[in-house]
């Protein structure tokens, strides 16, 4: 298995620090408002590593956090009257739901900053005592970036061209500052905000600071994989390897793995330009499934440009799988017995689309190439697999799909429904009088079904019924 590592700027073959154990962290939502589709690209993305990962027989601990603390959480929490408790836990409930509806597995661990200040009060405390960090008059703690002399190997700047890295947030005390980099690991209160005592003033922590120590208590001081968005490599994981390793005096993570931006129309997604789109907006059209299908159809490297057109062709991408498991489900209900010779045959042909999933897989999670050979596999059961094909044979193909779309985190089999009596009982009489020719009679039933809401679909494999 290889994996692009930012810190290399190279594919490297996948080791981990523990054999058949993967320690994995990827930087969660700030959690101010309902999440956005740019935030479901990291999510669908390294549900799918770690999904692959325990495929392969890994056994992952995988922490993803969230940001509960923030000056957004807090502006809005002001403009409601409420506590800023009461914004970031309705909505970390919101985004709960919305990756549920994506099909993203919960985390390991889901930690919040607010309840690992202490953790965070211990960190700054080390940082300080080895010289790294310093607290100015006014009680704000600053890491010294000069002191960590490999700072920028992960962003790849130069560190006498950098700017600093504060998350273009207005910081009190910012000319107290020994050194333009340095950067905030604790801040005093303002007024109305939510504090937490220290040693230096009453305040709160840094945005960088939280995902160092999630990750060193949850998954420990060196990790397999550290992921996240593009937009993250500098300041935030820049500044999370220089806290940590300067902290620990040890390598901090192995592979640093970033999804690529998502565009809107070819533009970049704003509010102020009028592209800004929720996951709950999108469930409003589409099934999140789609979603997941579409966010997966190109390298989780590659750009990726969200649209009306890419949608409806991620939708159709998307049902050519379930209807093909569908069909399958039906052939199923009549078949028996056990494989033929030729079938044999088949099932170790169809085996070469399951080597070329694996193979785009093991290529730094090449999820577009894997389901283009789940689209070969599916083809593959719609010429192959027929009326009168053995139980075992339609099975196997059956179990091919479903498990490689579940690996994409793709719920390809749909739960039956359950016709009412009366309904099932027209379905019959429509076939009885279609076999006596009564045509008159069998359109009657049609027409009928059709006002109860049922569409019949006359298939080579039978009669089928969906809802309107």
């Amino acid at each position: 298995m290889k994996i692009y590592n930012t810190l290399s700027k190279r594919k490297e073959e996948f080791i981990p620090l523990e054999e058949g154990k993967v320690k994995m962290y990827v930087c969660g939502p700030t959690v101010y408002n309902l999440i956005h589709i740019g935030n479901a690209r990291p999510m669908i993305v390294f549900d799918t590593v770690r999904r692959y990962m325990e495929h392969k027989g890994y056994e992952v601990n995988y922490v993803s956090n969230f940001t509960d603390v923030d000056d957004k959480i807090i502006k809005k929490a002001i403009e409601e009257g409420v506590d800023a408790s009461v914004i970031s836990e309705r909505y970390i409930a919101e985004c709960k739901k919305d990756m549920e509806a994506m099909n993203i597995k919960p985390a390991t661990t889901h930690p919040k900053a607010t309840e690992e200040i202490c953790g965070m009060l211990d960190m700054i405390g080390t940082l300080i005592e080895k010289g790294h960090a310093y607290a100015a008059p006014d009680g704000t703690v600053y890491f010294r970036t000069r002191s960590f002399k490999d700072y920028g190997k992960l962003s790849h700047k130069n560190l006498d061209d950098l700017q600093g890295g504060n998350r273009s947030l207005l910081v009190t005390g910012e000319d107290q500052k020994e050194d333009p980099l340095d950067f905030v690991l604790w801040k005093p209160k303002k007024e109305g905000e939510p504090y937490w005592e220290s040693p230096w003033c009453q305040g709160r922590p840094g945005w960088h600071i939280e995902c160092s120590v999630m990750s060193k208590k949850y998954l420990g001081e060196e990790i397999d994989i550290h992921g996240g968005g593009e937009d993250l490599v500098f300041p935030h994981h820049e500044n999370e390897i220089a806290q940590s390793e300067a902290a620990s005096g040890k390598p901090f993570a192995k592979y640093w793995m970033h999804n690529a931006f998502l565009n809107i129309d070819n533009k970049k997604m704003s509010k102020s330009a009028g592209n800004f789109f929720t996951v709950r907006d999108i469930s409003e059209k589409y099934d999140l499934q789609v979603l997941r299908f579409f966010m997966l159809s190109a390298h989780y490297r590659s750009p990726l440009n969200f649209s009306a057109e890419l949608m409806e062709a991620a939708q159709n991408g998307y049902d050519r799988i379930v209807t093909s498991v569908s069909n399958l489900n039906f052939l199923l209900q009549n078949a028996a017995g056990e494989m033929t010779e030729e079938e044999k045959k088949l099932a170790k042909e169809a085996e070469g689309f399951i080597a070329k999933f694996d193979e785009a897989m093991d290529d730094d999670f090449n999820t577009a190439d894997a389901i283009a050979a789940i689209f070969e596999l599916v083809k593959f059961a719609n010429t192959n697999a027929k009326e009168g094909s053995s139980k075992a044979f339609v099975q196997a193909l059956k179990d091919e799909i479903v498990t490689l779309s579940d690996i994409c985190g793709l719920i390809v089999e749909k739960k039956e429904e359950m016709l009412d009596d009366d309904i099932e009982a027209l379905i019959a009489e429509r076939q009885a009088a279609r076999k006596e020719k009564n045509f008159k009679r069998a359109d009657e039933i049609r027409d009928e079904l059709l006002a109860k809401g049922i569409i019949l679909e006359d298939t080579r494999e039978g009669v089928k019924w969906k809802r309107a």
